[in-house]
């Protein structure tokens, strides 16, 4: 009995370290999406301010990886987590690399936001940087939320919406480059616009990645290098 009580408590305690991890990565989204919100107002208001300010703010979304990734390797080490239990465990820690990597797109709009600030600004282009930005933020918005509660449906719904991301930023980009064509001194602003659509067609893609490490966590499978659009009719066709 002394040891099936023991055996509880490791338990107990392996579910709890578990637990308090993956509200770690929340937290770390949520102040993810907070700099991809605060790079798009600065973007789409001229704000030079509120842009330095994002880009300044990256190492804080750093350290929560590294402090992430180390409590993820030390859960493996003293715990050495099977089946189900280890694969959240590397969802985890893909999931915080796929987070970094937001941020450092949301860092780029910043960078390109201060020097956007004061140009010359042609205001259609911005209003559909606006509606992509827009299209990402609900797109990370929903990834966060199936990722808390590990929601398989939720993913697959979530990942397919990066197909509409991608056609809304090759509208962008081929806008884009008619007016470079047509006008070779808006170039280097054009550029800018065009790059900024880029990081946010990036955060999509990273955004899909997580959602593919939320099945691959509860399902076992494996969808990221196969036809997502095959996995998600045999999804559907199990529900």
């Amino acid at each position: 009995m002394a040891f099936q009580n023991t055996g509880q408590h490791i338990s107990h305690q392996f579910d709890e370290d578990l637990e308090s991890t993956r509200n770690k990565v929340l937290n770390m989204g949520g102040l993810v999406e907070k700099q991809v919100e605060n790079s798009l107002l600065a973007l789409v208001n001229a704000d030079s301010s509120l842009a330095e300010q994002v880009a300044m703010s990256d190492y804080q979304i750093n350290s929560m990886e590294v402090a992430i990734d180390e409590e993820c390797n030390h859960i493996i080490a003293l715990r050495q987590p099977a089946a189900s239990d280890l694969r959240l465990v590397m969802a985890i820690i893909k999931t915080i690399t796929d987070l970094e990597r937001v941020g450092d797109e949301a860092e780029k709009i910043g960078k390109y936001a201060i020097d956007l600030a004061t140009e010359e600004r042609n205001e259609n282009y911005f209003a559909e940087l606006r509606h992509l930005g827009e299209q990402v933020k609900r797109m990370l918005r929903d990834t966060l939320d199936a990722f808390a509660r590990m929601d398989v449906a939720s993913s697959y719904r979530t990942a397919a919406s990066d197909k509409e991301v991608n056609r809304e930023y090759d509208a962008i980009t081929h806008k884009l480059i008619n007016l470079m064509t047509k006008d070779p001194t808006t170039v280097e602003r054009a550029l800018r616009v065009m790059w900024c659509a880029r990081a946010l067609e990036r955060i999509g893609d990273h955004a899909k990645n997580i959602c593919e490490y939320v099945i691959f966590a509860v399902e076992g499978k494996d969808v990221r290098h196969t036809s997502f659009q095959q996995a998600l009719a045999e999804f559907q066709s199990r529900s």
